[in-house]
């Protein structure tokens, strides 16, 4: 996935804000950036795949409603 750089670096800050928040520890960008690269590459394409999923069940539902709408908008014949 491309970032912007600004992206990229506002997500360092907040990973170095992680750590020093809940494990009361001090990582340097480098660390930061590594743990970003990792959750990047290796749990990103996971969330991905789950938002994908849930984007067709929206579809799906979407599709199904317009379904309904145009049927009440049919005619008789009589």
């Amino acid at each position: 996935m491309k970032l912007t750089k600004e992206i990229r670096e506002d997500a360092i800050r907040e990973i170095q804000q992680f750590f020093l928040n809940e494990r009361d520890e001090e990582i340097g960008d480098l660390a930061a950036e590594n743990f970003f690269v990792f959750v990047n590459e290796k749990l990103g394409p996971i969330f991905y795949n789950e938002a994908i999923a849930d984007a067709q069940k929206m579809v799906v539902q979407r599709m199904n409603s317009l379904e309904e709408e145009l049927y009440t908008l049919e005619k008789r014949i009589k």
